[in-house]
């Protein structure tokens, strides 16, 4: 058993070829990246989409992609009335932050503070708290399709027990430059959940941190794929697994958190191949059609004037795209005429 930060964890052969796994995934990346430009870039887009929606409805939004792709296609401060859509828009801004700018986001208490700032910047409800570790006590609650909440464990008191593990937290991860980086990511979510050092957003401030951390440790192509939409497809085993560990808090054994972290990268990893390299076809496909495919995988019944839209491609270029992508059997066509739509063979 290793000790690593105030956590225990079974360090042996099987952990170690999961990270092997996961890092010769990563050491492909760079020419998978050059090879799938536009495809990528329609990628990020969709992911971006899920990952929202994703996060906010584990916290109890109830926001579909759908309706999270609308809103954030016109975002303007008069369409953020309801507490969803303030939550969707705050999540939008701090994912497109940590994406755009995580080179320059040091891990510290600030960089937190202002990330739980960006993340809440439309909730009025939350102007109190906002940037601020939580004065009162809080406990991690699961919701339920159906509005029940279950308390899943209490977490650190609020003043200075939380300000002393936020301080322990970040003054570890600063410091410790032995423990793999895929390790180090999973621990300090795991911590900060823990910890819930905020008022509230701890969940979706976890989930930003993973993307963000990953990210500095060189792993890019987490941004184009939807780590919030595979904890929200496992969100009873997430929850089980964060109790199961916390339970034996302070000094807990989280073999099995970490195993269950690696399990969910390995699995976005598979998906964002299967996007990329559907039945092994797409390698012959040129740029336009790859970007028509990974939308229509995407949004199964979309129709050649929704694809033109949204990817800016002519529409007489799509529609020719559609006719080929059938003929080569990688499409199926559903319908003629004005009710015409495409979906994955």
């Amino acid at each position: 058993m290793n000790q690593v930060h105030t956590l225990n964890i079974e360090i042996d052969w099987k952990l170690i070829s999961i990270i092997s796994k996961i890092d010769r995934f990563d050491a492909e990346w760079t020419s998978i990246e050059k090879k799938e430009g536009q495809s990528l870039k329609q990628l990020k887009a969709i992911a971006t989409v899920r990952s929202v929606g994703a996060s906010t409805r584990i916290e109890g939004s109830k926001m579909s992609n759908e309706e999270v792709d609308v809103l954030l296609s016109d975002l303007t401060i008069d369409k953020l009335e309801d507490r969803d859509s303030q939550e969707v828009a705050g999540y939008f801004e701090a994912l497109d932050l940590i994406t755009e700018s995580n080179d320059g986001i040091d891990i510290t208490e600030n960089s937190l503070k202002n990330l739980h700032n960006r993340l809440l910047k439309y909730s009025a409800k939350d102007d109190w708290h906002k940037g601020n570790y939580k004065q009162l006590s809080n406990s991690v609650e699961a919701t339920f399709p159906d509005g029940s909440k279950q308390i899943i464990f209490e977490t650190a008191k609020p003043g200075i027990e939380t300000e002393d593990a936020m301080r322990a937290l970040i003054e570890w991860f600063t410091n410790d430059l032995e423990t793999h980086p895929l390790v180090k990511t999973a621990i300090f979510c795991y911590e900060f959940v823990s910890v819930h050092p905020f008022q509230d957003g701890n969940g979706r401030l976890s989930r930003l941190l993973s993307s963000l951390l990953l990210l500095k440790f060189g792993y890019k192509w987490i941004q184009y794929v939807s780590f919030e939409h595979e904890i929200e497809n496992r969100k009873v085993e997430y929850y089980q697994e964060l109790r199961k560990c916390q339970a034996q808090r302070p000094g807990e054994e989280i073999t099995t958190w970490i195993y269950f972290f690696f399990d969910a990268l390995i699995n976005i990893q598979n998906q964002l191949m299967a996007k990329l390299n559907t039945e092994g076809i797409e390698s012959s496909l040129s740029p336009k059609e790859k970007s028509i495919l990974v939308f229509i995988s995407d949004h199964p019944g979309t129709k050649s004037g929704e694809i033109a839209t949204k990817l800016n491609i002519p529409n007489p270029t799509v529609k020719k795209i559609l006719s080929q992508l059938v003929s080569k059997n990688i499409i199926e066509k559903y319908g003629s005429g004005p009710g015409t739509n495409y979906g994955i063979k």
